[in-house]
């Protein structure tokens, strides 16, 4: 292996455990955990109730986690949620969803209580929280 290589290699594997160890971090990790929850209550809410399977707020949160945390959504999953793997931590997400969505009556009642408002509302603080870190 030539020095430059070995270099690369170093400061790749320094900055991927640098990552991880802010993952660890607690207070990061519950940050990282609010943000994904809301995300994906947003989104089913307007998969469910809207017809609008895009998307967009979980690939929004990926696009800000990638670009200042160097981790990814499912790294957050994986790494973060009980589950301590996302092919369990997103059905289960989705199935508090329904949950939730069934209590209140359905996608109309949670028109009229302005359920989409408080989820945007709260996706949208925990976007600004992550801003905020270091």
């Amino acid at each position: 292996m030539r020095p430059r290589n070995f270099w690369l290699l170093f400061i790749g594997v320094a900055m991927y455990s640098a990552t991880l160890a802010q993952m660890t971090d607690a207070t990061h990790c519950q940050q990282f955990v609010a943000a994904v929850e809301a995300a994906a209550a947003v989104d089913a809410y307007h998969a469910r109730c809207r017809g609008d399977g895009s998307g967009r707020r979980m690939d929004n949160l990926n696009k800000l986690l990638v670009s200042t945390q160097r981790i990814t959504v499912l790294t957050v999953e994986d790494e973060c949620f009980p589950e301590q793997n996302y092919r369990r931590a997103q059905p289960r997400m989705e199935q508090d969803f329904i949950i939730q969505l069934e209590q209140i009556g359905g996608c109309a009642a949670a028109k009229a209580a302005g359920m989409v408002d408080q989820f945007t509302a709260r996706y949208n603080a925990a976007l600004a929280a992550i801003r905020a870190i270091p």
